[in-house]
């Protein structure tokens, strides 16, 4: 499962603006993209693909219950509809590039409206019937982590080159907690790259000690109004300051699992599915080594 936004966005960071088109335009995404995807798929070799959009990065039902949600990250506002999100001038463009190439591939791409990629993710995840790799460069995703499903998130630690397998093991070692812990780690600590504010004075550290003593979110919760729980006078304050926030959070912060999917092929494709296409969008972007690479990777 590919969180193909956040590794775009890495893509476009990690490779030089200097990969052009032959029109001058630039590529560094689109082929940093290709290259990962073609290391991936070499290294792991996957029975299934999937390359999972935002259909809409911010979904309103999102914003409802906290709208402080990645409103930085807002470039315009649009009434009934997605809000465009601040994306580097020559990033844009690039976007419908990958799009393209993939179709023209036979990767599978998903996006579903109301959804984030994020969602999409969990849905599938959910309904796996087997192990799920899932890479992404965000934390966001370690809430899926399920040693007893196979359920691993691979993270990107410099650019798209090296991958951190993260299992459950990983994620007790870093934060304290394992996957199921992960939500309520992250709700409870705030992310303001996601513009959620979380508890104030509850950083990661006291957040993992709490759910390590009291179990998860709604035990936190039930301890507030326990006088003889292990609260400190300070933290029962703010936790109890915080029970409108606690309120809605799980709801924004947790994935959705039954985000409806569309029928689609997610075997991984061993010959492109438009040849012709294909050739056309290497010629005209100038994708050259890139997607040679990993055309002869796919037909491996």
């Amino acid at each position: 499962m590919l969180d193909t936004p956040s590794l775009y966005f890495r893509a476009y960071f990690g490779v030089p603006e200097s990969l052009r088109a032959p029109d001058g335009t630039p590529v560094n995404a689109v082929r940093g993209l290709l290259d990962f995807i073609d290391r991936l798929v070499g290294d792991h070799r996957p029975d299934h693909l999937v390359a999972c959009m935002d259909a809409d990065w911010r979904p309103a039902w999102r914003v409802e219950l906290i709208p402080s949600y990645k409103a930085h990250r807002v470039a315009e506002e649009h009434e009934g509809g997605p809000d465009e999100e601040e994306v580097p001038d020559t990033l844009s463009p690039q976007v419908p590039v990958i799009e393209s190439v993939l179709d023209a591939l036979g990767i599978a791409r998903v996006g579903v409206a109301g959804y984030e990629a994020d969602d999409v993710i969990g849905t599938f995840t959910a309904r796996a019937k087997g192990p799920v790799d899932i890479v992404t460069g965000d934390r966001d995703l370690y809430q899926l982590v399920d040693d007893a499903r196979g359920v691993r998130v691979l993270h990107p630690v410099k650019g798209v080159g090296t991958l951190q397998i993260t299992d459950e093991a990983v994620l007790r070692e870093k934060y304290g907690v394992d996957g199921r812990g992960y939500a309520d780690l992250a709700l409870l600590r705030g992310d303001p790259s996601d513009g959620l504010p979380g508890v104030p004075g509850i950083g990661e550290k006291t957040a993992a000690r709490l759910l390590a003593e009291f179990g998860d979110l709604a035990g936190i919760v039930a301890a507030v109004d326990d006088p003889a729980s292990r609260l400190t006078p300070s933290q029962r304050k703010r936790l109890d300051a915080a029970r409108p926030y606690l309120a809605v959070a799980p709801k924004v912060v947790r994935v959705a699992t039954d985000v409806p999917l569309p029928d689609v092929d997610t075997t991984l494709p061993r010959a492109p599915r438009d040849p012709a296409a294909v050739e056309e969008l290497g010629a005209r972007w100038g994708l050259g080594g890139s997607l040679r690479r990993l055309l002869g990777t796919l037909g491996a």
